[in-house]
């Protein structure tokens, strides 16, 4: 009798715990890609909370209307008894309380790309947008041309996609578009976290030297990369553009999978050009049709596939938006309807994103902060302005915030990525370990260095004319310095 009471009781434990609403904790919450999993979480029927160093919005806003505790700093205290995993962000290291709790109590925890392997992408079409430059934007158009073919994808995208309401969801489809960082997965795991994404679409956008924090050399990098390409299937697709030399190494190490290729990147080329030569009417081209960049037309192997007529200007939107096609067309949307698609593609927030006209001075937030980005960018504000008959001056405001830019690796190539300036301003921050000033003497256009953001402002403001666009270019909030170049024009008879 006793024996059936416990067994009885093991039954209704059982049973108990496997109808349990698992709780999840997350440390980083506010992140982007952290933020975006405790959404897909939630929304996956998990009871979730999160912690980070500061609780702020954009981010903090989205959660809470979820209805997800969040809990400004690190402190023990954050942790509850009914908390089954922790989900450990890679901007938390060894030292934080929260973590030395964690193991020294042997609490259950996991990393975020983890998670999402186990709990999202392992019965999903994965298409995962990879590279150095690119792939926020990349991912944004191709999960907003599956929803424009009514594919109702899932997506995790590291900024805000306007033509949804949010950064990530669980979505309708097999197909889950994720934006591919080559950056580590956690401080217990080292490996980059799109090695667990296990992609069936696999773009590689481009391949340069960044994350100097983590990484020694490109052939690192590499090696990463590598990693990823192993795992696509035979029966799926990798995109890269042709001859770039790093992405042609590292398929070279071996590659199981079909391959696709954007020959020779946006160029302003007739049809009939690109008939003349026989190397590039294999893959994916385009036709310029204008110097901006906002009207092209797509070739597929010879065969025109569309033409897209949109808001955005630069080759390197061109190059994305070629991408995102090619992804797409994998996935079985043609390649008509994509192009049509991202007629009405609205770009990802801080990608060129219009602040503010005062005066007639422009004020735009952009993301880039690596000098291959910086140089597309400004390109594509020269050839906007090259369209106008009064065009103004390109103002170029830097601050230099990634670790890898504040270490001075990209030193040495930065005055080339500012030749399209007509005046260069940067913020010497406190934590940039070398001489900026050095940059002064090197650089084509003026260029000046400040390390207190009003005077910087000030001399911004001062020297801003009618018809100028002041580019700022950041991966950080720059103090909010758009707001304040805004207000002192408005305060400023031009």
């Amino acid at each position: 009798m006793i024996s059936q009471i416990i067994a009885l009781l093991y039954l209704l434990i059982i049973i108990f715990m496997t109808n349990k609403i698992q709780h999840l904790h997350i440390l980083g919450i506010c992140g982007t890609f952290m933020g975006g999993l405790a959404a897909i979480a939630k929304e996956l029927g998990f009871k979730v909370s999160g912690s980070d160093a500061n609780v702020y919005p954009p981010m903090s806003t989205q959660l809470e209307q979820l209805g997800i505790e969040l809990i400004s700093g690190y402190q023990v205290d954050n942790f509850s008894d009914d908390i089954d995993l922790v989900i450990v962000g890679n901007a938390i290291s060894r030292g934080n309380k929260m973590v030395e709790y964690m193991l020294d109590r042997n609490i259950p925890y996991t990393s975020g790309p983890q998670w999402l392997l186990d709990n999202v992408l392992k019965d999903r079409w994965v298409l995962a947008v990879s590279g150095t430059h690119g792939k926020t934007t990349t991912s944004s158009m191709l999960a907003w041309i599956l929803e424009y073919a009514h594919m109702s994808p899932g997506f995790l995208i590291g900024g805000v996609p306007q033509n949804f309401s949010s950064s990530a969801r669980l979505g309708d489809a097999p197909f889950f578009v994720i934006e591919a960082d080559e950056y580590d997965s956690a401080f217990f795991d080292k490996r980059s976290k799109f090695v667990h994404y296990r992609p069936r679409t696999l773009v590689i956008n481009n391949l340069e030297f960044d994350h100097a924090d983590i990484f020694d050399e490109l052939s690192d990098i590499q090696k990463q990369f590598h990693h990823l390409i192993r795992m696509v299937p035979s029966n799926g697709l990798i995109l890269s553009p042709a001859n770039e030399e790093a992405i042609s190494e590292t398929l070279a190490m071996g590659c199981w999978t079909p391959t696709e290729f954007y020959n020779g990147k946006a160029k302003q080329v007739s049809r009939e050009a690109l008939k003349q030569t026989s190397q590039l009417e294999m893959g994916w081209q385009v036709e310029k049709l204008n110097v901006q960049g906002s009207e092209f037309i797509v070739n597929f192997n010879g065969k025109k596939q569309g033409a897209v007529k949109w808001d955005l200007i630069g080759d390197f939107n061109i190059d994305n938006a070629v991408m995102a096609i090619a992804a797409a067309r994998h996935a079985g949307v043609p390649s008509s309807v994509s192009t049509k698609a991202l007629a009405e593609f609205i770009n990802t927030k801080r990608r060129f994103e219009l602040r503010g006209t005062v005066n007639n001075i422009s004020v735009y937030d952009d993301f880039a902060h690596h000098p291959t980005a910086i140089e597309k960018t400004l390109a594509g504000v020269r050839a906007k302005l090259s369209q106008q008959v009064q065009a103004g001056r390109i103002f170029a405001v830097l601050e230099f915030r990634s670790n890898t830019m504040k270490s001075g690796i990209h030193k040495e190539s930065l005055p080339q990525s500012l030749i399209d300036a007509d005046r260069v301003f940067i913020y010497q921050d406190e934590q940039i370990t070398w001489s900026v000033s050095n940059l002064i003497n090197q650089c084509k256009p003026p260029c000046q260095v400040e390390e207190n953001i009003e005077k910087l402002v000030e001399d911004i403001t001062q020297q801003a004319q009618v018809g100028d666009i002041i580019v700022v270019m950041s991966n950080g909030s720059f103090a909010g310095i758009h707001d304040k170049i805004l207000n002192r024009l408005a305060n400023i008879t031009v």
